[in-house]
């Protein structure tokens, strides 16, 4: 996995097809290119060690020990970017697009300037 954003536009039906669980021949009407937007700001906006082992797991199948033999990272860090990827892809889903570094901050300054 390079990262590289024609990469991931080529895998995206792939990718919507695995974060909805719905199977394209399943699938009742077009996909929505705004949902599909989402995703794909969603996916970038993640950290490019956590994005890969993201798609490992979601997209290839790779089990978190294969992650971890290929990566050099060990299963329990492979365990936390899984967390982190499935955290920030909820918020950005749900429709809050902010950067851990942007809600950080943000709740910091309303504290300070309130």
């Amino acid at each position: 996995m390079t990262g590289d954003p024609g990469d991931m536009k080529a895998s995206a039906p792939r990718a919507f097809e695995h974060a909805t669980g719905e199977n394209r021949s399943e699938w009742k009407g077009p996909v929505d290119p705004e949902q599909l937007a989402t995703m794909e700001r969603a996916m970038l906006s993640l950290p490019r060690t956590t994005r890969e082992v993201f798609l490992a797991h979601r997209l290839d199948g790779s089990s978190y020990a294969e992650i971890a033999r290929a990566t050099g990272l060990s299963v329990r860090q492979v365990e936390r970017h899984m967390a982190k990827a499935l955290l920030q892809l909820s918020r950005f889903m749900d429709g809050d697009e902010r950067t851990p570094w942007q809600r950080w901050w943000q709740a910091r300054t309303r504290r300070w300037f309130s």
